[in-house]
């Protein structure tokens, strides 16, 4: 081919680019044929290079069909731009915008479909031109933008950001303008920004420098508030809802028609014109709305400083200290009532937590710090308040805690009727998880399960499963495996009565006395073995007939009748009208011995029932003060057990009359709730020593050589899930393993233990 041949060609080429190029900045049709015409013409205007310009590697863009065609494509978009730029010249307010903004538009999207059919141009030339160094040089699309901001934005983009601020200081004065026309304008603002500091392929997600139009808004926006700023006076809530409703309407503005990014610029103004200056006074504002409880006014402070780490720090401590000090207050107020009134301790503390998350939530934005605060408050205060230092240990938030439970769990109970239980357990969890000493919570907590089973008290075995899986969750399995076993036995012991009413049918036993059992796993039930008590002859014949059936139904089983949580109901056959009175085995017994006798003294009314003699005068003490019985020797109405002496006469009262046909008398006896109590503490105790123990030997196996403090340390760390372990106990217990042989002291480094085991 000759050269006037090519030259023909590539004219005749660049021909047809440039009638694609008018059909496509023009908005007509372009079909995919026509494209993909396009296309070739572009990569044929590229390939026919002179074989000399090839073998000399040269940069001449006049002698290399790449640079030629790049530099007509440039000289075309010059010449396009500045007929349409004279369109604007004499264009004003909404009118430049939307004239700018349009043809921005048209000419970006028309300046995508040529970047597409000169991808060949891009791929090849391009390419090349900035592998070998060249900085002038950039993809179409790239190009393109840049010659629009040589043409285009350098003419209008003064007047048209103008024109973008007044209409922002517009809607600032509570006008009505078109957002969508602003960002429409600030867009084409960053994608300039982009090209201008772009390399050939960048993409323009990356951009993250501020348009201009984004510094002129932060500058204006910043201008605008220094005169209310000025003003400022932090004691008035007014002026308060008013600084946060304008940081709103800013924040507003900027997802409007600006990019998230310049939202942390925006803060920084707002911190800086309205917040840096005024700490002092705000944190003494903070205190004062707390302190007059105008919590809604302290949400406000907070949202407005919410961009100032050090400030949201400070106003954090001053809530956490707030919230502590009215917690302390509470506590104190109802001290001495609370320390045995479950009820009122737990509900004083969840009003003043409640109170206090609304709060939280209130802050939306700063709900998590204010929440932080709060935990900490409450962990705080709830294992060392009034009560706990009252009792004399921190244990106490935990009783207190579990009785409250049984309150709830009981039949009977006033609160049910008036609150949902399912809520009432959910404020128990955010209370118990809080306490320190959670086994604490378990022992009591399983010791009144039982109760509630074995006297049918339980409201409902449904909540009874509801609460135990709230502190599986919060907790673990081996936490409530015993409290599970326990429903499951009272379950079970209800299809075992039914297997032994039927048994006693089908061998036609003959029994006077109609009984319930419940037979219960001794590995989780925490009762202790009765008293001593001789069966009376009327019930004999009965346990007799249950345990020979339950030995035939499990083999190898042995039962240990529980006497102290047993009882029935006896009828007096002596009275008109008669009663009937449910009384524990023990009083049972007691009764029962006036079917033999009318007439007892009271020694040998005790040798015949074996009961423990102070267990037995409590007993009787209260038959005698209910009027069931009588004692000649004694008339005093307030009579107590010391007044018993074992050589009186005891007889039933035939005048007894009650305005109740069914009465109670089977109530807990002091001596053997005093007697639970303590066992529960030394329980508690016991068990702290063995786990802390466990933990040293766990500890020392693993590490062979521990230094003292160290020790102590990991002990506390692998039990406070559980319990926090006092210091001196752990002392206490690492002395006793020495004793034990299972450590010992280095000789020469005495603070160094060294495991023996």
């Amino acid at each position: 081919m000759t050269q006037s041949d090519r030259r023909f060609n590539l004219n005749d080429a660049w021909m047809k680019i440039s009638e694609g190029l008018k059909r496509t900045y023009q908005f007509q049709e372009l079909s995919p044929s026509h494209y993909m015409d396009l296309y070739c013409h572009v990569l044929n205007y590229c390939i026919y290079t002179t074989p000399q310009a090839r073998r000399a590697n040269v940069h001449d863009i006049a002698n290399i069909g790449g640079g030629e065609l790049y530099d007509k494509l440039k000289k075309y978009l010059k010449s396009y731009l500045e007929k349409i730029c004279k369109k604007g010249l004499k264009l004003q307010e909404e009118d430049l915008l939307r004239f700018y903004a349009t043809n921005w538009e048209n000419y970006r999207f028309s300046s995508k479909i040529t970047n597409g059919f000169c991808h060949y141009l891009n791929r090849s030339w391009v390419r090349r031109e900035d592998d070998s160094g060249r900085r002038d040089v950039y993809g179409i699309f790239t190009m393109a933008i840049k010659t629009w901001k040589s043409v285009i934005f350098e003419q209008f983009h003064e007047q048209v950001t103008k024109v973008c601020l007044q209409l922002i200081e517009s809607q600032r004065q509570n006008e009505i303008i078109n957002t969508l026309l602003i960002s429409r304008v600030i867009q084409s603002y960053i994608e300039i920004g982009f090209a201008e500091n772009s390399s050939v392929f960048n993409n323009i997600h990356q951009i993250t420098s501020p348009s201009s139009a984004e510094v002129s808004f932060l500058k204006e926006t910043e201008q605008f508030y220094h005169e209310p700023a000025a003003m400022f006076d932090i004691s008035h809530s007014e002026y308060l809802k008013k600084v946060v409703k304008l940081f709103d309407e800013e924040i507003h503005r900027i997802q409007s028609y600006l990019r998230s990014s310049t939202l942390k610029e925006l803060s920084k103004m707002f911190e800086n014109v309205f917040i840096q200056d005024k700490l002092e006074n705000i944190y003494v504002e903070a205190k004062e709305l707390l302190r007059t409880d105008k919590y809604l006014d302290f949400v406000l402070l907070f949202k407005m400083v919410i961009s100032v780490q050090k400030a949201t720090t400070e106003l954090r401590n001053i809530f956490e200290d707030h919230v502590h000090q009215m917690c302390v207050d509470a506590i104190e107020r109802i001290n001495n009532d609370a320390i045995n009134n479950p009820k009122l301790y737990v509900e004083t503390i969840l009003e003043i937590y409640t109170n206090h998350l609304k709060l939280a939530h209130e802050a939306v934005h700063s709900e998590k710090d204010l929440k932080i605060a709060l935990d900490k408050t409450c962990y705080k205060f709830i294992n060392n308040d009034a009560v706990t230092k009252a009792a004399g240990n921190t244990r106490k938030t935990a009783e207190l805690l579990a009785r409250y439970c049984d309150v709830l769990l009981r039949k009977g109970s006033k609160i049910q009727e008036k609150t949902d239980l399912e809520e009432k357990f959910n404020q128990i969890m955010v209370i118990f998880n809080y306490v320190e000493n959670k086994d604490t919570f378990q022992i009591f907590y399983r010791e009144m399960l039982a109760r509630r089973l074995v006297s049918q008290l339980s409201t409902s075995d449904d909540y009874e499963e509801s609460m135990i899986s709230k502190l599986e969750q919060e907790c673990d399995f081996e936490y409530i495996l015993k409290l599970r076993q326990m429903l499951r036995d009272s379950r079970d012991s209800k299809s075992l009565n039914n297997q032994y009413r039927t048994y006693h049918e089908r061998n036609q036993l003959d029994n006077i006395v109609d009984c319930s059992v419940m037979v219960l796993n001794s590995n989780s039930w925490s009762f202790s073995t009765s008293s001593e008590l001789i069966i009376p002859v009327e019930l004999k014949t009965t346990l007799d007939n249950f345990t020979k059936f339950y030995t035939q139904q499990r083999s190898g089983g042995k039962l240990t009748w529980l006497h102290q949580h047993s009882h029935g109901d006896v009828q007096t056959l002596y009275t008109n009208p008669r009663y009937t009175l449910n009384v524990s085995t023990y009083q049972m017994a007691v009764l029962l011995l006036f079917n033999k006798s009318s007439h007892w003294i009271v020694e040998k009314m005790q040798d015949e029932t074996q009961i423990q003699v102070n267990l037995f005068l409590q007993i009787l003490c209260g038959l005698l003060k209910n009027k069931l019985l009588k004692c000649v020797e004694i008339n005093d109405d307030d009579l107590k057990e010391n007044d018993i002496k074992m050589n009186y006469h005891i007889e039933i009262d035939d005048d007894f009359k009650s305005k109740k046909i069914k009465i109670n008398l089977n109530l807990p006896l002091k001596l053997s709730k005093k007697k639970d109590i303590e066992d529960s503490h030394r329980t508690i105790d016991e068990d702290h020593r063995k786990d802390i123990q466990a933990a040293i030997v766990r500890t020392m196996e693993v590490r062979q050589t521990l230094k003292y403090k160290l020790l102590i340390q990991e002990v506390i760390q692998q039990l406070s899930s559980h319990f926090k372990p006092e210091i001196p106990v752990i002392q206490e217990c690492i002395e006793i393993l020495i004793e034990k042989e299972y450590l010992e002291r280095q000789p020469n480094e005495k603070d160094i233990l060294r495991c023996l085991a």
